[in-house]
């Protein structure tokens, strides 16, 4: 398998944590032809997104069928709960990161530089983006101390390096505390940076988008 993207992409890093977890090799490489864009890549994968997989010469797309292809070839350390209520609730999560956090990080990026920032446009965002969260919250187990309840689940796998990016971008707007008046997403937060295998993984991806960010602003 080639896992074509950067780690940087919270898709493409949430396919490497995935294979992690389930103790799978999967770094990403470089996209043939040097990038998503390039006639060779778009040969694979017309939308010309990352992240893909390159299966025996099979492409597959979007990271969270890329995750669930994971979970059919590899369904030792199962991400997907035996409940179908309960596995329904880690899509479900998922599918909120996606559909409703994701998009909010549109303004943050739009309006990164302070000299032609649109105050206007930044509040809306910020008020979208805890309306989302708050969404998200409402769905996560209570008990935890992961997002679906006591195993680290899919919806971990697509919540941790979304919202890593999304606090990291918040940050520089002044949003110090993205989980305030959020309980059950601040004690997931902790347990995250605590736990081995996400602690590190967050370490390495908030490395890379320092090093995206940075290149931004250079």
């Amino acid at each position: 398998m080639k896992l074509y993207g950067s780690l940087v992409s919270p898709y493409v890093a949430r396919a490497v944590l995935a294979a992690r977890y389930k103790g799978i090799e999967l770094a990403p490489e470089a996209p043939p032809g040097g990038g998503i864009k390039s006639a060779e890549y778009l040969a694979l994968n017309p939308m010309g997104k990352m992240p893909a997989l390159d299966v025996g010469g099979k492409c597959l797309a979007e990271s969270i069928v890329i995750v669930e292809y994971l979970e059919d070839v590899h369904p030792q350390k199962p991400l997907l709960p035996q409940d179908a209520v309960e596995r329904a609730n880690a899509r479900l999560l998922a599918r909120i990161v996606d559909l409703y956090i994701a998009p909010q990080s549109g303004p943050f990026f739009r309006n990164m530089n302070p000299a032609t920032r649109n105050e206007a446009e930044v509040e809306a965002g910020k008020k979208a983006l805890a309306k989302a969260l708050a969404d998200l919250e409402h769905f996560m187990s209570a008990q935890g101390p992961w997002a679906n309840g006591a195993t680290f689940s899919l919806a971990d796998v697509a919540m941790l390096p979304s919202l890593l990016m999304t606090s990291g971008i918040a940050a520089g707007f002044g949003v110090t505390n993205l989980f305030e008046g959020l309980p059950k997403l601040g004690a997931w937060w902790k347990h995250c940076h605590a736990d081995a295998l996400t602690g590190a993984f967050a370490k390495e991806y908030l490395a890379a988008m320092a090093a995206f960010l940075s290149s931004r602003r250079g």
